[in-house]
């Protein structure tokens, strides 16, 4: 199928929000390009991993990346705009929002938008102690303390 700008796909999230997105917006999302290729775009096209929520999160994404995206892989001045639009976008979510996000952007494969929202948590975690990241990613610690003690000092390099 051609791709044309006048194109328009309906996209329903899990709880039924349906949005309707351009041609251009719905091939941010490699899952739905190949819908869209396999021309069994039809119908409105559910995700079933993805809330209302978090899409039109994505939509917002994907339009702005649409817009301003630099012309030529010379245009600094673009791609340093959409850095730190991308930047201050990122700002506005908590933390569950962006697991959330890095959930929906692996299963639609939008590589953009999971770059980021990924870069987003190593940015939040790198000061962190291993307890503060052990809460934040709800995972136990199953180690004694003697055990914990000699992987501290076998990656001592790591603590430093």
């Amino acid at each position: 199928m051609a791709s044309s700008s006048t194109n328009k796909f309906v996209l329903k999230s899990n709880d039924d929000v349906s949005f309707e997105v351009t041609e251009a917006v719905a091939r941010e999302f490699q899952v739905i390009a190949h819908i869209i290729d396999d021309d069994c775009a039809k119908k409105a096209i559910p995700l079933s991993n993805v809330t209302g929520e978090i899409l039109s999160k994505m939509i917002e994404y994907g339009k702005k990346h649409i817009e301003e995206a630099p012309v030529d892989e010379e245009d600094e001045e673009g791609k340093k705009k959409l850095q730190i639009w991308d930047e201050e976008f990122m700002k506005q979510f908590n933390m569950e929002i962006v697991f959330q996000l890095i959930l929906a952007s692996n299963y639609l494969n939008n590589k953009g938008l999971l770059d980021l929202t990924c870069c987003t948590v190593a940015d939040h975690i790198k000061d962190m102690t291993p307890d503060e990241v052990r809460t934040l990613f709800n995972v136990k610690n199953d180690y004694t303390t003697e055990e914990e003690e000699e992987i501290r000092k076998e990656n001592s390099w790591a603590f430093e």
